[in-house]
């Protein structure tokens, strides 16, 4: 059964904006009705918190799938529908959220920091938002927005002072059980350790954490063992404990061959930028097992070469403790110093300017198609404002016309070779088609219509009375043409009749 999870993908939804109102208001008396529809409410967000009482993804492997809530309707009397509840997800120190392309969203290295990974969508507006001296009564409203929708990799890096590393049962986990209160499972068979282990030690006035990682073989980092898995864990750390076994009886072991191997793995595992490399950090050999008598000769033996390559050395055993105090201590000066020294000189903060001017509203992209160019338009407000549009109303569809017209998108589209009745395409994928025709040159609002129709898009066969007019004279006209076409015809017929005296 899996108890430990350090990477996950996560499939997030976020809330769907709600609805926009429509109302008018009428009551006896009150001379002064008007729109009063309330606006919709925004979508739940999906946010991520840094928890200091979680150390595992575990439950997000069991149930991947998590969504917001969904913001409500607005109703008239200018009463906004409620907004969506937001989902919190605790997730442990140290989580990495990534997109599935690898590229790093947000880094939770402190408790409480708080990552929106879905933002909800937004409401959309009522009528009474939307009037306005031209258009005093709307008889449309926008629609909910629909909330992020996608997938999030997170990926657990533990948040220690120190590591342990070294083969697989080289007493590191004895040795963070000796010295914490941690209790990892132990036992005399290689990768008893299957996830990192933290605990807790207290060297004199310094407290720190200190991490046990599962074993490293050679190879470790081009994917042997459980080595490459699980070095993450090791890239916040201040300080590595190479536990060297000078109890083992494999051939071809011995201290400064084991060591050389656990370097060349650690050297070889890539670092993200701006982190020191792992071989540059404080390192420190701790030479394990010299309860045992041969154990203890043969750390006599290395110490001195290990020494010379400017190791500090700590002969310990986790079944007598000997030797342990010293390296606690001496692990915490190590600490207290990085310590120090992040507080002299913190990392300057990261300082973004993203100028609202830097980047165009949209842009105008031309495509080859079957049956000629189409031409897709891209950006967040036409896009956002496409989603916004109750295509069943006419006049919600004259008030999108004009936003675009508005935002610039008409002459984009005169710039890229567009004609009337061109295919145009708002959005990626399959977005909304249009056949484009040139907007008029006159203002809607100034159009006198019934409440939600645009006469821009009226399709109303009924005759006018001018029309009526002008048919009616054409059909009079029509008429006495026919009427004297057919007594021209007469007068020739009857000249062509032979005269009496042709019958005499």
């Amino acid at each position: 059964m899996v108890t430990f999870v350090d990477h996950v993908t996560l499939h997030l939804r976020a809330g769907k904006g709600g609805n926009g109102c429509v109302s008018i208001r009428r009551e006896k008396f009150k001379p002064l009705a008007g729109p009063d529809g309330g606006n919709g409410g925004n979508g739940g967000d999906v946010v991520l918190v840094a928890d200091p009482q979680v150390t595992t993804l575990l439950s997000y492997h069991h149930s991947p799938h998590r969504n917001g809530g969904n913001g409500g309707f607005g109703m008239g009397d200018n009463r906004s529908g409620a907004l969506g509840e937001s989902l919190e997800l605790p997730v442990p120190v140290g989580t990495v959220v990534k997109d599935p392309a690898g590229g790093v969203l947000a880094d939770l290295v402190e408790p409480g920091m708080r990552f929106i990974a879905a933002p909800g969508g937004r409401g959309g507006l009522g009528n009474a938002a939307l009037a306005s001296p031209k258009r005093k009564a709307p008889g449309f409203a926008l629609l909910g927005t629909p909330g992020w929708e996608g997938d999030v990799v997170l990926e657990l890096k533990t948040v220690a002072d120190v590591a342990l590393v070294g083969f697989p049962s080289a007493g590191k986990s004895s040795l963070i059980a000796a010295v914490s209160a941690a209790r990892p499972k132990v036992a005399d068979y290689p990768f008893t350790t299957l996830h990192p282990n933290l605990g807790v030690v207290q060297a004199g006035d310094v407290r720190f954490t200190i991490a046990d990682v599962p074993g490293l073989i050679e190879g470790a980092s081009e994917g042997r063992g459980l080595g490459l898995e699980f070095l993450r864990h090791v890239e916040r750390c201040t300080a590595l404990v190479h536990v060297l076994d000078c109890a083992t009886l494999d051939p071809g072991r011995d201290p400064l061959t084991d060591l050389d191997v656990i370097r060349a793995e650690l050297g070889a595992y890539p670092v993200p930028d701006g982190q020191v490399p792992l071989l540059d950090r404080p390192q420190i050999v701790a030479l394990n097992k010299i309860d045992v008598p041969e154990a203890r000769d043969l750390a006599d033996l290395v110490r001195p070469e290990l020494e010379a390559r400017g190791y500090r050395v700590f002969e310990i055993s986790t079944v007598s403790h000997a030797g342990l105090r010293q390296l606690t201590f001496a692990l915490g000066d190590i600490v207290a110093t990085h310590r120090a020294e992040q507080v002299a000189n913190p990392a300057p903060a990261r300082v973004v300017i993203r100028p609202k001017g830097s980047e165009r509203e949209f842009s105008v992209r031309v495509e080859g198609g079957t049956y000629g160019d189409v031409y897709r338009i891209l950006g967040e407000k036409p896009v956002r404002w496409v989603q916004q549009t109750d295509f069943q109303n006419d006049e919600a569809v004259g008030f999108l016309a004009d936003r675009l017209e508005k935002l610039g998108v008409e002459d984009e589209l005169f710039r890229a070779g567009a004609t009337p009745g061109a295919t145009v395409v708002i959005g990626e994928g399959d977005g909304v088609v249009f056949d484009w025709q040139p907007s008029l040159s006159s203002v809607a609002e100034l159009m006198t219509a019934p409440r939600g129709t645009d006469p821009r898009l009226d399709q109303n066969p009924r005759r006018t009375t001018s029309q009526r007019r002008e048919r009616y004279h054409e059909m009079m006209d029509a008429r006495a043409a026919a009427r004297a076409e057919f007594e021209s015809e007469r007068i020739a017929t009857t000249r062509d009749l032979p005269g009496d005296e042709d019958e005499a």
